[in-house]
Order: structure tokens, then C-alpha cells, then sequence
């Protein structure tokens, strides 16, 4: 069994593991000129615990425990949005391509869409 990954997981190519739709790219636009920079980071807890969390960069603290997936290009926003998951849910989907969206209704009260209506989700479909 491999080891735990580390900050860089060893894809062995530079692939896309992470991407948005224009809806996600939207908000994180809006976001982004609420709140400055920002990053997600999508735990593997249960109920909204297990949807990606969007905070302002910094606020959510990484560590050995966390996997930067992708640092995210979105046109109109300035920097990178770094894309964190932890270790153990990259374990289980090292091998998913992850999409974020956006869908109406009431996501986690921690993350900066919440007070919009709306919440982040992830699509998900095994890397090709």
C-alpha cells in the first residue's frame, strides 16, 4: 500500500485533477471581491462536512494532514485558489477528477457562500 501523500501528490503527469463551471467560477469571482483571496478545502467528514468549504486564504489552517490538489486559475481572479483536500479523502479518490458547482440551498454555515443561497458541491468522475 502506498504511503500517505504528502502536500504534492505524486500523479506521475501534470493533470487536471480539479476544474469549476462557469456557475462555481462566478461566485468564486464574487466571493473573491467580498473577501480577498481565497481557497477550498474538502474534508472527508459527513453531511456538509464532505462538501468543498471555500474560506479566505489563510483562514483554514493546512497541514501533513491535507493534499494541495490543484491551485486554481479562474479568470477575473487575480491569484491562484489553492484546492485542499485531506489525506485520507485523497486516499480514497486519488484517482477522481473533481468538478466544483454550485446549486441553490443552504450549505455550511463556515463557508462564504452560505450566506448567498447557495453551496458549493463537487461532481466527481474517475480520471482518464
Amino acid at each position: 500500500m502506498d504511503s500517505a501523500p504528502d502536500a504534492r501528490p505524486d500523479t506521475g503527469a501534470d493533470i487536471e485533477r480539479v476544474a469549476v463551471t462557469p456557475a462555481a467560477a462566478d461566485l468564486i469571482r464574487s466571493l473573491r471581491a467580498a473577501h480577498g483571496p481565497l481557497m477550498f478545502h474538502q474534508s472527508g467528514g459527513c453531511c456538509d462536512g464532505s462538501a468543498p468549504m471555500c474560506f479566505p486564504a489563510g483562514e483554514f489552517r493546512t497541514g501533513g494532514s491535507d493534499v494541495l490538489l490543484q491551485s486554481l486559475q479562474i479568470d477575473g481572479v487575480p491569484e491562484p485558489v489553492p484546492f485542499w483536500m485531506s489525506a485520507s479523502q485523497y486516499e480514497r479518490w486519488r484517482h477522481t477528477h473533481l468538478t466544483v458547482d454550485v446549486v441553490p440551498g443552504r450549505g455550511s454555515g463556515f463557508s462564504l457562500e452560505a450566506p448567498e443561497g447557495v453551496r458549493f458541491l463537487i461532481r466527481s468522475r474517475l480520471l482518464t
